[in-house]
C-alpha cells in the first residue's frame, strides 16, 4: 500500500474536474436554464467528488476512528485508504484494478458513451424541429438523464463520499422532475405524436424483451 499522503493537491482536483465538467459540456451543450440547471447540478457532482479525492478527505476524517480500530495498519492519509470499498471489503493489490473499481470505470465509460450518442440524435432533431425517437430515444425516452445518473453512479462505486452519496438521490429526483417537465412541454408542442411515442417508449428503464426480440428473430431466420 501507498502510505504517502495524497490530499491537498488542488491542482488535480481543478484538472479532474475540469476534464469530466468539459467533456460532458462538450456532449450536453446546454442553451436552456432547464439544461443549465442539469448540467450544473451534475458539475457540482464532479466537484464535491474531486475535491474529496485529492483536496479535503472528509469521509477519511469522518470515518478516521472507526478505519483505524479496524484496520489498524491502514493510513488514513493514504490515497489508497479513499477507495474505500477496497478498504471495507479487505481486497488486496492495487486498488484501482479490483473488481469494483473496474466495474465503475466501465459504468462511467457507459455513461459517456450514452450521452454521446443521445445528444447526436438530439442535437439533429432539435435543428428540423422533430421529435429525437431513434439511436438510445428508441428505447427510453430521457437518454441524457439515464447517462449522467450511470456516470455518477459509477463514481459512488469508485469513491463514496458523505457528499456525493446524499447528493445522488437528490440529483436522481431532480433529473426526474426535469424529465417531467421535458415530457409537458413536448406534449404541447408534438401533441398525439409524442402521445404515441410516450405509449410505446418507456421513460427510463428500456424494456429489455424489446431489445433480446430483434436478435431472436435475426437468430431464427
Amino acid at each position: 500500500m501507498n502510505n504517502t499522503p495524497a490530499y491537498g493537491l488542488w491542482f488535480l482536483v481543478i484538472i479532474n474536474s475540469l476534464v469530466f465538467i468539459i467533456f460532458a459540456f462538450s456532449f450536453t451543450k446546454p442553451n436552456s436554464p432547464r439544461d443549465w440547471r442539469s448540467f450544473g447540478a451534475f458539475s457540482a457532482f464532479i466537484v464535491a467528488l474531486f475535491t474529496e479525492m485529492y483536496g479535503v478527505p472528509l469521509t477519511i476524517y469522518l470515518l478516521s476512528g472507526w478505519l483505524q480500530s479496524h484496520y489498524p495498519n491502514l493510513d488514513p492519509l493514504s490515497h489508497d485508504a479513499g477507495h474505500l470499498w477496497w478498504t471495507i471489503l479487505g481486497l488486496g493489490g492495487n486498488p484501482h484494478f479490483n473488481p469494483i473499481h473496474l466495474l465503475s470505470n466501465l459504468v462511467i465509460l457507459g455513461g459517456f458513451i450514452l450521452l454521446s450518442a443521445a445528444w447526436r440524435v438530439l442535437y439533429r432533431a432539435q435543428q428540423t424541429h422533430k421529435l429525437a425517437v431513434s439511436g438510445p430515444y428508441s428505447k427510453v425516452r430521457h437518454p441524457q438523464y439515464d447517462a449522467f445518473i450511470l456516470i455518477m453512479l459509477g463514481f459512488l462505486l469508485q469513491w463514496p463520499t458523505v457528499l456525493t452519496l446524499p447528493m445522488f438521490p437528490i440529483l436522481v429526483w431532480m433529473y426526474v422532475r426535469l424529465a417531467r417537465q421535458e415530457e409537458r412541454e413536448a406534449l404541447a408542442e408534438f401533441g398525439e405524436e409524442y402521445a404515441r411515442y410516450t405509449a410505446k417508449t418507456p421513460a427510463f428503464f428500456p424494456n429489455f424483451n424489446e431489445i433480446v426480440r430483434p436478435s431472436e428473430k435475426s437468430s431464427k431466420s
